[in-house]
């Protein structure tokens, strides 16, 4: 465990009310493709143990449909592909995860599956390895949920094994939303200056984190400008869910300079708004046509190999 959580706010130091708002039947047909780059896919039961968690300690997820169901939730709404993500708990968890996903993937052609593991835990490079041979690409990591700090010796090999094959890690890094129902502290263990640490360390690595780094928009922002291996995605943040923490102005900044940077995602099933809120408050933002293109599923495409 690291640092203390007794005396931690964060976002989370209290649950938080879901939105009642509209949702959209489909995409909007002007919008380009759109590929979700961040939907979390668990077994029946997983699945149900997070949403219990979030009932308590977050929000109520507004999505609690099975996996198989939710991904056909995606594609009747005009969701092209969908990158799927999951995070092992607890050591001894990761091979089952896989396995779900993998066979996730044989069911439905437009799920992309990531492997995960859990860092530090015995055969991690193994339990990777057996994941590829699933035919899963890149890894997704937690560390609120996995408590383990970026730049933790105990993930160098995941970074080894990721840098070699080329594969991708989406890594929940930002500091935000913390709770202090975590076994950890998010914030003593989180920061950008450890991702540039981690970037510097592995320089072929291709790191993504997700909601924009929340809540170091700008300094991830900027990092993004120094470093070609990192790219961030918009999940959550662009939804003027988090009082305050609005980065609306950091994304049509940073699309400017970099647009083959930035992804969409939205963080599906685990929401408590909307599927759609996130898009059409993207694509209310004016975009360049070209910017779209890329934000919305090129960018996903080519990091993720589609």
């Amino acid at each position: 465990m690291h640092g203390s959580v007794n005396e931690m706010e964060g976002l989370l130091a209290a649950p938080m009310a879901a939105l009642d708002d509209e949702e959209g039947a489909r995409i909007p047909p002007d919008l380009p493709e759109v590929i979700d780059a961040h939907v979390h896919l668990f077994s029946d039961g997983v699945a149900r143990a997070i949403q219990e968690w979030f009932d308590r300690h977050a929000w109520p997820i507004r999505y609690r449909q099975p996996a198989a169901a939710l991904t056909d939730f995606l594609h009747d709404r005009g969701i092209s592909r969908v990158i799927a993500l999951h995070y092992s708990h607890k050591p001894d968890m990761a091979r089952a995860l896989n396995r779900f996903m993998a066979e996730m993937c044989k069911r439905h052609p437009m799920i992309r599956g990531v492997a995960t593991v859990l860092p530090g835990e015995p055969e991690a490079t193994q339990i990777l390895e057996e994941a590829a041979q699933l035919g899963l690409f890149g890894v997704k990591l937690h560390c609120h949920v996995q408590c383990f700090a970026p730049d933790d010796p105990a993930v160098t090999p995941i970074y080894q094994f990721c840098a070699e094959r080329g594969w991708p890690i989406v890594i929940h890094a930002g500091r935000e939303p913390a709770s202090p129902a975590y076994k950890c502290n998010p914030h003593e263990i989180c920061s950008a200056d450890r991702i540039e640490s981690v970037l510097t360390a592995h320089p072929t690595l291709k790191l993504c984190v997700p909601h924009l780094g929340f809540d170091e928009h700008r300094r991830y922002a900027n990092l993004v400008m120094q470093c070609d291996q990192l790219w961030l995605d918009t999940s959550m943040v662009l939804a003027d869910f988090f009082a305050d923490h609005s980065p609306t102005q950091t994304v049509v900044d940073l699309v400017a300079k970099k647009p083959e940077r930035v992804l969409f995602g939205t963080d599906f099933p685990q929401l408590p708004f909307a599927w759609d809120r996130e898009l059409r408050r993207l694509a209310a933002l004016n975009l360049p046509r070209r910017v779209l293109e890329r934000v919305l599923a090129g960018n996903a495409r080519e990091l993720f190999a589609l």
